[in-house]
């Protein structure tokens, strides 16, 4: 089938995409540019400083015997494993609350997002004066606490076993984005759906898992596969508080290309790392789009 165009037609064609050739431009040299070097380097022994020199799949090979990969790589999935459903578990609670009538509701929604538009560094910095283990306002408050227990508050930064789980409270307290997605999708359940099942004398728990669950999964869904990406490429914070941290404990995957690539010049090296991420990235969203096709509902499926 051929489509004829006419003279104006083309045009308006040719002034669109005069419009937006800024836009083309930037996205292949910044973008598109970047992208394929990064696959060409990832076969190559390159260090920046000399002119890349072709090893096939060395790199790769090499990375599956290293020991620090599989070390960075086990500390980023346990990371995500802990703060994304503990994440989205307090990002909807805090929803489900602040979707309720309640005195002051708009000072405390406000109050639960505004943590979540503080940039990466303050908020690194911050917290680590908070889980300071001798200045810190944390231990303050919880060692009064222990002393009848008999027991101290831990050593956040300075013990492996603690290190993961003060990167995790760092995750929950800028639940707020999540939490105003959540928001929005609980604004659009239809009322009249809640006041049937009341009628028929329906349980606030069947309510919340017979229609409130069911008519905000695309929210989930959503919040899941920005969770999961998100939590791969965790870097600011740790890089800026605990940086490897006790025995290598918050060592993650971004900070071991960022320095691959930067301190020790190995940028063929860190480009295979690059790609072993998104494809583990690409697998986990497409694994947990499978699982979740079954449980999520669009208005549309009902038309």
């Amino acid at each position: 089938m051929i489509f004829k165009i006419s003279h104006a037609e083309f045009c308006n064609i040719k002034k669109g995409l005069l419009f937006i050739s800024p836009w083309i431009i930037g996205m292949a040299l910044f973008v598109g540019y970047p992208i394929v070097a990064s696959i060409y380097y990832s076969f190559t022994d390159f260090s920046v400083l000399l002119p890349p020199v072709g090893i096939g799949f060395q790199n790769y090979s090499d990375l599956l015997k290293d020991d620090l990969f599989w070390k960075s790589l086990n500390n980023t999935l346990l990371y995500a494993a802990i703060s994304l459903p503990l994440g989205l578990g307090l990002s909807l609670f805090l929803a489900l609350f602040l979707n309720q009538p309640i005195k002051f509701r708009d000072g405390f929604r406000a109050v639960y997002f505004l943590p979540s538009l503080v940039p990466l560094i303050p908020l690194a910095i911050l917290w680590q004066w908070i889980f300071n283990s001798r200045f810190g306002i944390l231990n303050g408050i919880l060692n009064p606490l222990l002393q009848p227990l008999q027991a101290s508050a831990p050593n956040w930064l300075e013990d492996p076993m603690w290190t993961k789980p003060a990167l995790v409270l760092t995750r929950l307290w800028g639940v707020g984005a999540s939490m105003i997605i959540f928001l929005a999708a609980l604004q659009e359940v239809p009322k009249e759906l809640y006041e049937s099942a009341e009628i028929d004398g329906v349980t606030h728990w069947r309510k919340f898992f017979n229609i409130t669950l069911p008519l905000i999964s695309p929210a989930i869904y959503f919040n899941l596969i920005v969770g999961i990406i998100a939590s791969l490429q965790f870097f600011a914070v740790p890089f800026v508080m605990l940086g490897r941290g006790p025995a290598d404990s918050s060592y993650f995957f971004t900070m071991y290309i960022y320095d691959a690539a930067f301190k020790y010049l190995r940028m063929g090296y860190a480009s295979a790392m690059a790609w072993l991420m998104f494809i583990l990235t690409l697998i986990l969203t497409i694994l947990a789009s499978r699982v979740s096709s079954r449980f999520v509902h669009y208005e549309t499926d009902n038309l």
